[in-house]
């Protein structure tokens, strides 16, 4: 069977969706889409059940429908921030999209089930028929590689008689352990600690296996809304100043720390990892009544009685849980160009902000030709792991929006992207939680200094 469409869309996860959302409203083109899952969502339909959105729900999702209602949590420990979609309101959401946006179109078909072959040919994995997609233009969707705990085992050695769960198996406990060990620091690690707080768990019982220590971003800084909108611009901009004053790597994070932009658990630590994992201040002082926390590098092995770690052991036994969180869920990819002939590659043009990334690389294939221009439109910042990434993403995040701001046409775009909060244009309705008009100079005028030190301080590492 021949198929005909504009464009391939290989992956329904948010990055796929989103593309399609922007391209099918700003273009008259037609996309088939097809993804190995039975519904839309990508990684959401393998995540853990308690999963939510680590940022508000308004940045999240496709440019034309709102995710959420726009709320304040009034309890928990997000209370006073807006809400965070949880994994089964995200997939209901993009399955929503699919159902009642895409498809009643009649210019996208959906291939749930289906795997991509290459060179046009997907194959059902239900029923094996083999179909040719003959496309104009091909868009990796799936690029990024997100992966859950569910879909990828550790990646060390287990004992027979070990007990050794992905975080979706939590749900399910029916008896309590003799103790908890959460392995890896990162977004998942942060999950599974919470949820046993949240549970009743003594945090004494929780034994946190943490190979790096990693800075986190306070979600209150990451808002919608004018009631977040002072405050914000105020840290943002104390940020750039704090960067340009710094004359070393270490007084940078310490100056970025003590203006509230970069958390840590510990003010003894100096954390080497940085994944734009967001708490709030609550979150991170729940985390904070775990002491148990084990610094011997990555875990290699875990028997009956030890668990073997890259610089140590550390005991354990047959009745603790061991809840293994050491996916990496978005994983550096090596650096492709976005726009390459008939092939694009969705990837990050603003960091950690992929749905943001999609929609916006649709926009650059709809409204621009050149391919050149495309490409210095939609320079990639890959997703950091180092802390030495906070530096590069800061820079490289600077350096496109000062790019994007050469263009009134995709500043007004950018004011009204949904996925965008923060992109302000003169003469166009401003979004909410934007930077005011006014304040622009005042950034500018910090941001060139900061842009010139990240710069120095890099070229001094390398």
């Amino acid at each position: 069977m021949t198929i005909k469409a504009d464009y391939l869309v290989v992956g329904s996860g948010a990055m796929g969706m989103a593309f399609t959302d922007t391209l099918i409203k700003e273009t008259d083109a037609t996309v088939a889409i097809v993804d190995k899952h039975g519904k839309p969502g990508g990684h959401w339909n393998d995540a853990y059940p308690f999963v939510r959105l680590h940022q508000p729900s308004a940045f999240y999702g496709v440019n034309s429908l709102n995710l959420g209602n726009d709320q304040i949590d009034q309890t928990g420990w997000n209370e006073g921030l807006y809400e965070l979609a949880s994994g089964a309101e995200v997939c209901a959401y993009f399955d929503h999209v699919m159902q009642r946006i895409f498809l009643p179109s009649r210019r996208v078909q959906y291939f749930p089930m289906s795997e991509h072959l290459g060179d046009g040919k997907i194959r059902s994995l239900v029923s094996g028929q083999m179909s040719k997609v003959a496309a104009h233009k091909t868009v990796d969707a799936s690029y990024m590689n997100v992966k859950v705990p569910s879909v990828r085992g550790p990646l060390y050695d287990i004992d027979d008689g070990v007990a050794c769960v992905a975080l979706n198996e939590l749900p399910k406990i029916s008896r309590p352990a003799a103790g908890y060990v959460v392995i890896g620091a990162g977004k998942t690690g942060m999950d599974a600690c919470l949820w046993l707080l949240s549970n009743g768990v003594d945090p004494d019982s929780i034994t946190w296996i943490m190979p790096r220590d990693s800075w986190m971003l306070d979600r209150a800084n990451i808002q919608p809304g004018e009631k977040f909108a002072n405050s914000i611009v105020t840290g943002t901009i104390r940020q750039m100043e704090a960067i340009a004053e710094s004359s070393s790597v270490d007084e940078l994070f310490d100056k970025v720390n003590a203006c509230g932009q970069l958390l840590r658990l510990s003010d003894d630590v100096r954390p080497s990892m940085y994944r734009c994992a967001t708490v709030t201040r609550a979150e991170l002082a729940q985390l904070q009544r775990i002491t148990n926390i084990v610094r011997k590098g990555r875990v290699t092995h875990i028997s009956g009685d030890t668990i073997q770690l890259e610089k140590g052991s550390e005991p354990t036994s047959a009745a603790h849980l061991h809840i293994d969180c050491s996916a990496d869920a978005l994983e550096r990819r090596p650096i492709l160009p976005v726009f390459d002939g008939d092939h694009i590659c969705l990837q990050s043009v603003r960091t950690c902000q992929q749905v943001f990334s999609a929609a916006f690389i649709a926009h650059i294939e709809a409204s621009e030709t050149d391919e050149a221009i495309k490409n210095q439109l939609c320079t990639v910042v890959p997703h950091p792991n180092s802390d030495i990434d906070f530096l590069r993403t800061t820079l490289a995040n600077t350096l496109n929006a000062a790019a994007w701001a050469q263009k009134p046409d995709l500043q007004k775009w950018l004011a009204n992207a949904r996925l965008d909060g923060f992109t302000p244009a003169p003469g166009t309705r401003q979004p909410a939680g934007a930077m005011p008009q006014e304040t622009m100079s005042r950034f500018a005028q910090v941001a060139m200094p900061a842009v010139g030190n990240l710069q120095k301080l890099l070229g001094e590492i390398s």
